[in-house]
């Protein structure tokens, strides 16, 4: 087990970092054409889709800074948690105009929490990291990103029961994972970590059954679903992981338009567990 100096991670809490971008076509039309729609090209002044902002900011780390999970060595913005995985837990978004194609943006991040609690395994570290973009063209967003570290798997690993997604849905698309889609999206995103790419490595050193689809993937897919059912703009989208989705089966994306401009939004496996919760308003 590695020690954890609770204290010692709490100083990077108030850390701020700044970073430029410019919104490019090439990027904008690959994800496109990644989550498989057949949209016009992306001129100059195009909206950004939701939570497409993710292709940008990405972080560039020298081949020798980067650790043997694939993700750049800890340190640095992020607090150097002494444990071997980090997963995406959950973000919130808050969508103020949009981003533009062609345009400039500018991201300040700070880390605005560090905590610990005891898990079923031993220790998990969070920490809550707040993103504040905007644009030239007066789009903004602010996002909250929860990161969430913790020890190795162990052999005798309790598995947490399942949770089942609920019933029905308004809304449903069929997502058939494999490598290449995983491989091209950790590609957009400049993601190197090895749990989406490297079977052997996510399956023989973290005791995954097959490669794990991205968290920000299955968001993204499911801002999506909105896009293809609703043409009114998002004002708000949250999401929460609460089951790891493997490449080894398929799994579905869906919503329930409710009242008040909210959409109720899961992501389940092929055996029906939730595996993904959101939630969005529109208007």
């Amino acid at each position: 087990m590695f020690p954890v100096d609770i204290d010692q991670l709490k100083s990077w809490i108030g850390r701020t970092e700044r970073a430029d971008d410019i919104v490019t076509r090439i990027p904008v039309k690959a994800l496109s054409a990644t989550l498989d729609r057949d949209d016009p090209e992306p001129d100059d002044g195009a909206i950004l889709p939701p939570l497409w902002h993710w292709l940008f900011f990405l972080p560039i780390v020298r081949q020798s800074g980067i650790g043997a999970d694939g993700h750049p060595e800890r340190g640095g913005f992020l607090p150097p948690v002494p444990l071997p995985r980090r997963m995406w837990a959950g973000s919130r978004f808050h969508f103020d105009a949009p981003l533009r194609v062609g345009e400039r943006i500018r991201r300040v991040s700070t880390i605005a929490d560090v905590t610990m609690k005891e898990g079923r395994t031993g220790p998990l570290i969070f920490v809550l990291t707040r993103h504040e973009i905007t644009g030239e063209s007066g789009g903004a967003l602010t996002e909250e990103h929860d990161i969430v570290y913790r020890g190795a798997a162990t052999p005798d690993e309790p598995v947490p029961p399942a949770q089942m997604a609920p019933a029905s849905a308004g809304w449903r698309r069929d997502i058939q994972p494999n490598d290449v889609l995983l491989f091209r999206y950790s590609a957009l995103t400049f993601n190197g970590h090895r749990i989406h790419y490297d079977r052997r490595y996510a399956t023989e050193v973290e005791g995954y059954p097959g490669l794990i689809v991205h968290g920000p993937l299955i968001a993204t897919l499911l801002t999506d679903l909105i896009r293809r059912n609703c043409d009114a703009p998002l004002k708000s989208f949250s999401f929460r992981a609460i089951k790891p989705v493997f490449d080894t089966a398929p799994f579905a994306v869906c919503g329930a338009p409710g009242e008040d401009d909210k959409i109720d939004l899961w992501a389940m496996d092929c055996d029906g567990a939730l595996c993904m919760r959101a939630q969005a308003t529109t208007g």
